[in-house]
């Protein structure tokens, strides 16, 4: 069963009234609105007055075809068999409207880990209000709580953990600092079976703090739940409250999240997806209680997992943070520790570009919404959390992929389609006239754009617009040829915001959102035909390549002007655009 939610008339009309006004007349300074542009990046937060709203993606100027295609492939990957996850409820959210919710498969549909379906009659459906154990997403509310300590005077994040918590000291974490166990540059390994190796709960914790790092603090960065484990121990030493009690007081009460939060009632326990059936320990098929081991032996409250909630109440928060730590009038974090979140402080470790708390900039499962301020989590059951500032956008992926095993395929695939879908969604308008040539973004592809065979006396100039927002392994190069057969990648020299600087051969990269100017220097004694190519790899790409104001002259002679004569130049591959 699949569901997908409408807005209603109402919410439509509010919303036509609103954000659909902004995408046609700009901010009435005569500035195009941002609102629906993938090429207007926003700087700082969302008015702090930014609360969640219900409208259809053409309310705020997104193309609905490239979401609607993505929730049709969350469908069929729990329909497959074996199926990629058995359930799924999505959310996507732009500016501050709920263009999407979706809803597909079952919450539980296994009754062992041999697969062995339950009948029809018992299985359970996914609704849009399904609970998900969200794994490690729950290190966000750890983070948020820490920086709740910070706004409150508790605690500052370069200070030393062992200046709170004394036997944190043991084997070489002295000085160890906050910063680190967020950044996850401690030292840490990545796991220990607390529930296999220690017999209750105050030994487990006291191996975590004993333990010696496994690399020098600050040398390297490893993901690691000990990390999270001590900052969850901190915010219960400095507050005398449980981590559970904290967060429900700073975060989840406040922004109203009522389906968020640790050990589930009973009472709700028909509305949660089941995860995996477990022999060792010998706990049968898990549901409504945390699936990760260590947390279970500790309780089912720990600082890196434990959390259980909603695509909508994720929303609120994924909001609230776009919103500078407010949402609905009640502040739980200051905009400073929301801005401290989303820095990079890992520039020493290219790839695990990290915030204090947060994951910033991965394309495995950020997809086209890659960027340098991009902010997420995932977790092991299958869940991730986008948070895009720079187009005031979140994506929301919840799963039971752990259902009834944890031994099936990836799930990146499907958050990586997802997030993507809402970055395709965004409109890139041309940078001249009505139209432009894209490339769509799809792996181990190759597409040309070829002029015709142009004669010269002379050096030629290239000049063209480049919207350019790749993985770093795709790549656009203009390429020359004397015999249409034979061809060399010309040097380009490039401006506009993030472009390379000096000469380059290529054109790679994302995160800066906007268009560039190129131009290049061609000398031959023959004719000679320019392309544009656009070549990807098997995994991974961005929002896409665009090319548009395509110029070559030989000084004031106009060879080939791609604005008038389009139909010159033969594309394989690229397709009009005109949004």
């Amino acid at each position: 069963m699949a569901w997908r939610l409408v807005a209603c008339a109402a919410l439509v009309v509010v919303t036509a009234t609103s954000s659909a006004v902004a995408v046609a007349d700009g901010d009435g300074r005569g500035r195009p609105s941002a609102v629906g542009r993938f090429d207007l990046p926003q700087s700082g937060f969302a008015p702090a007055d930014t609360v969640l709203r219900s409208g259809p993606p053409q309310s705020v100027g997104l193309d609905p075809a490239p979401i609607d295609a993505a929730a049709e492939a969350l469908a069929g990957w729990t329909a497959a068999s074996p199926p990629l996850f058995p359930g799924a409820v999505s959310l996507l959210a732009h500016h501050g409207v709920v263009v999407s919710r979706t809803a597909t498969g079952k919450a539980l549909r296994y009754a062992d880990g041999d697969r062995t379906e339950l009948p029809a009659a018992d299985q359970v459906p996914v609704r849009p209000d399904t609970i998900f154990d969200v794994a490690s997403v729950s290190k966000l509310f750890t983070s948020m709580a820490v920086m709740g300590l910070v706004d409150r005077g508790l605690v500052d994040v370069d200070e030393r953990v062992a200046a709170h918590l004394p036997e944190f000291a043991a084997n070489g974490k002295d000085a160890i600092t906050v910063r680190q166990l967020l950044t996850h540059t401690s030292g840490f390994e990545p796991f220990i079976p607390l529930w296999r190796d220690w017999p209750d709960e105050a030994s487990r914790i006291r191996a975590v703090l004993d333990r010696a790092p496994a690399t020098p603090p600050g040398t390297a960065y490893t993901y690691s739940d000990l990390n999270l484990i001590t900052l969850g121990v901190l915010v219960e030493r400095l507050t005398g409250k449980g981590l559970d009690q904290v967060v429900t007081e700073w975060i989840t009460r406040p922004l109203g999240m009522v389906d968020t939060g640790y050990n589930p009632s009973a009472a709700r326990r028909d509305r949660i997806a089941a995860t995996e059936f477990q022999a060792t320990p010998p706990r049968g098929m898990v549901r409504g209680q945390v699936h990760d081991e260590n947390a279970w032996s500790l309780g089912g409250v720990a600082g890196h997992a434990g959390v259980f909630s909603t695509a909508y109440d994720l929303a609120v928060l994924g909001q609230a943070i776009l919103n500078g730590g407010t949402y609905r009038g009640r502040r739980v974090l200051a905009a400073e520790s929301v801005r401290a979140m989303l820095t990079n402080y890992n520039q020493s470790f290219p790839g695990d570009e990290h915030g204090l708390g947060f994951e910033l900039d991965q394309r495995w499962y950020m997809g086209g919404l890659s960027g340098p301020g991009t902010a997420g989590h995932t977790g092991f059951t299958g869940t991730s959390l986008v948070i895009d500032p720079a187009s005031r956008s979140i994506a929301i992926l919840l799963t039971n992929r752990v259902h009834p095993t944890r031994g099936g395929a990836s799930v990146n695939v499907a958050r990586e389609r997802l997030a993507s879908s809402l970055a395709l969604a965004m409109a890139v308008p041309p940078r001249h006239g009505r139209t432009a040539w894209s490339a769509p973004p799809a792996d181990a592809t190759t597409a040309t754009l070829t002029s015709p065979p142009l004669t010269a006396r002379g050096p030629i100039r290239v000049r063209f617009a480049a919207f350019v927002d790749t993985d770093d392994a795709d790549a656009l190069v203009v390429e020359t040829s004397d015999d249409g057969t034979t061809w060399e990648a010309v040097p380009l020299r490039v401006g506009g915001p993030g472009a390379p600087a000096g000469e380059t051969r290529s054109l790679s990269g994302s995160g800066h959102r906007s268009w560039w100017t190129a131009d290049t220097i061609v000398t031959s004694m023959r004719p000679v035909t320019v392309r544009w190519r656009s070549s990807t790899d098997s995994r991974y790409t961005g929002r896409g390549i665009s090319i548009d104001g395509i110029f070559i002259t030989e000084g004031d002679r106009l060879l080939l002007n791609g604005e008038k004569e389009p139909h010159l130049l033969r594309p394989v591959g690229w397709r009009v655009q005109t949004r």
